[in-house]
């Protein structure tokens, strides 16, 4: 006598256990579509109420249940500032670069560049820490310049590059200033020269060149100090560093040269 079967049974009611286990999930909503325009203003009134968090979800779901639509173009924008908006850098850099490499010809793509060098730019610590984020700003920002000159985010990026250089250079003056105290006046003079050659328009040149007057009359290599004093005398004539460099090479009965317009410019060429 055959034995009955029980394979068909088993199956089916381990079919109906997984269909009962995957329609049981009440940490995932029940998928609802709902037209972009509809899902759109609605994460736009949560921008509104500053729920960015949630307003960056619903821009996503734009484009999730309407990816070909011009809603979900818009929205990938909105997703990026609403995560801009919740100081989420990484991820409004990283939606920002999906919108550019999506839609390189959007007539909105220049605010996508200006919004990840800007999501750079707010990144950026304090001088005694690394610097690439503040690298990365600065790169960002002449992207935005070079391909968007004539622009109001360009003219914006201008005005941030200028406050990235002169963090730089900070930075610079820091190590320098560091390797100074140190007694390592090589070292030191490397950093004040790096200031004075790639930072010439930041506020922290005429220190720079007043350091290197420091240095070289401490190594005693007196014509490289007095050409940096006379260069620093010449473009800073009333700052207190120039005072306390003409100071210096007073007290190393040291004559500065004087300020002749030809003679400065031969020394501000031979710093290079």
């Amino acid at each position: 006598m055959r034995l009955p079967s029980f394979r068909t049974p088993i199956a089916a009611i381990l079919v109906a256990l997984s269909l009962g286990a995957c329609s049981s999930t009440p940490d995932e909503p029940e998928y609802v579509e709902r037209p972009a325009e509809t899902i759109f203003e609605e994460a736009e009134a949560a921008m509104q109420a500053g729920r960015y968090n949630n307003a960056a979800k619903l821009f996503d779901e734009v484009e999730r249940q309407h990816p070909y639509s011009t809603w979900a173009t818009r929205a990938q924008l909105r997703a990026a500032y609403a995560h801009y908006e919740d100081l989420k850098y990484d991820d409004a850099i990283l939606a920002a670069d999906r919108f550019i490499q999506l839609h390189p010809g959007n007539p909105d793509v220049a605010y996508a560049y200006y919004l990840r060098a800007i999501s750079y730019y707010e990144q950026i610590t304090d001088v005694r820490r690394d610097q690439r984020m503040t690298q990365a700003a600065l790169n960002a920002l002449a992207e935005v310049v070079r391909r968007f000159p004539n622009t109001d985010y360009a003219r914006d990026a201008r005005l941030k590059i200028d406050l990235t250089n002169d963090h730089l250079a900070g930075k610079e003056m820091e190590v320098g200033r560091f390797y100074l105290r140190q007694g390592q006046y090589t070292a030191a003079i490397g950093r004040f020269r790096v200031v004075v050659e790639q930072f010439q328009t930041t506020s922290h040149v005429p220190e720079a060149l007043h350091r290197l007057v420091e240095c070289y009359l401490t190594l005693g290599v007196v014509d490289e100090a007095k050409t940096a004093a006379a260069v620093l005398g010449h473009n800073f004539p009333g700052s207190e560093w120039y005072i306390d460099s003409y100071a210096l090479l007073v007290d190393a009965n040291i004559r500065p040269e004087r300020n002749e317009r030809s003679w400065i410019s031969r020394a501000w060429n031979s710093l290079f």
